[in-house]
């Protein structure tokens, strides 16, 4: 599958999203984290943001939901025209039927994985999902080192998606800079989330296009 990259607007500032939306024109998806300050110690944004930015750009919103209760609300940001809407395995009490409903409304569905979570036990859902999302640091705030700890677990999601027929996509999401970028898509991943690697750059686009370039020598 082709590399895309998924700037994170966590790494944006807040009062200016449509700006730091219009600065990445060459991105396949803007990443939108979603926290509660209860799954995860931070408060960042929630659906009448995300509603907001959808009207002021094209680009599809990859929204990943580091929430308590996603059973509940991850429907209503499909709903309201996410492109991608990702729960995490830890917080969802029913995550087949949410990830259906997901899907109903017309959203990729995506399933998350915090750094200690094993991939293996939750293969059966490879089938009802569009994407599997490792965490590559402890999720919360933005601008973390990446933990190589994940890599030999990215491996085996791979493996295991392609065992699977390879549709899913398996999206890297933590410390994702130049400097890390290739060992990720070396060890599988086909979807990469940057924050601080494209927002913190003098030029977004071109930081994106350098990280593309790095991906794809490797995947």
């Amino acid at each position: 599958m082709a590399v895309q990259i998924s700037p994170s607007i966590l790494s944006a500032d807040f009062a200016r999203l449509a700006e730091a939306a219009a600065a990445v024109p060459n991105a396949d998806w803007l990443h939108v984290d979603v926290m509660d300050n209860h799954f995860v110690p931070n408060l960042t944004l929630g659906l009448p943001v995300v509603e907001s930015l959808l009207k002021a750009t094209s680009t599809p919103l990859d929204c990943h939901l580091m929430i308590e209760d996603p059973d509940r609300w991850a429907p209503a940001y499909a709903e309201a025209g996410a492109g991608s809407v990702t729960i995490h395995a830890e917080a969802a009490k029913a995550p087949v039927r949410t990830l259906r409903q997901i899907r109903a409304a017309g959203a990729r569905a995506g399933l998350a994985l915090n750094p200690a979570t094993p991939v293996e036990p939750y293969e059966d859902l490879l089938g009802e999902i569009d994407m599997l999302l490792l965490m590559t640091v402890e999720p919360g705030f933005g601008g973390q080192k990446f933990l190589d700890v994940v890599l030999p677990k990215l491996r085996r999601a791979r493996a295991l998606v392609d065992s699977h027929g390879g549709q899913v996509w398996l999206q890297v999401d933590g410390g994702v800079s130049a400097e890390t970028i290739e060992r990720c898509a070396e060890a599988g991943a086909d979807v990469f989330v940057a924050g601080s690697a494209v927002y913190g750059a003098e030029d977004p686009a071109r930081a994106i296009e350098e990280l593309r370039t790095l991906a794809e020598k490797k995947s």
